[in-house]
């Protein structure tokens, strides 16, 4: 369920992302994430704090 990567993380919407991370999770939440699953959730996160850097870089 990722979306494709981009060639700049910061221009991800920061919503979408989230929306990515809740959904990611919500799948299994009854359970320990495997390591790889733990990989994937970091790189997502990853991608969202720098959507959000980079929101509020252009918003000022």
């Amino acid at each position: 369920m990722s979306s494709p990567s981009s060639d700049s993380p910061a221009r991800d919407d920061a919503a979408a992302l989230n929306a990515e991370i809740r959904a990611f999770l919500s799948a299994r939440r009854d359970r320990a994430l495997t390591r790889e699953e733990r990989a994937e959730y970091e790189a997502l996160r990853a991608r969202w704090v720098e959507a959000v850097r980079a929101g509020l870089g252009t918003a000022a």
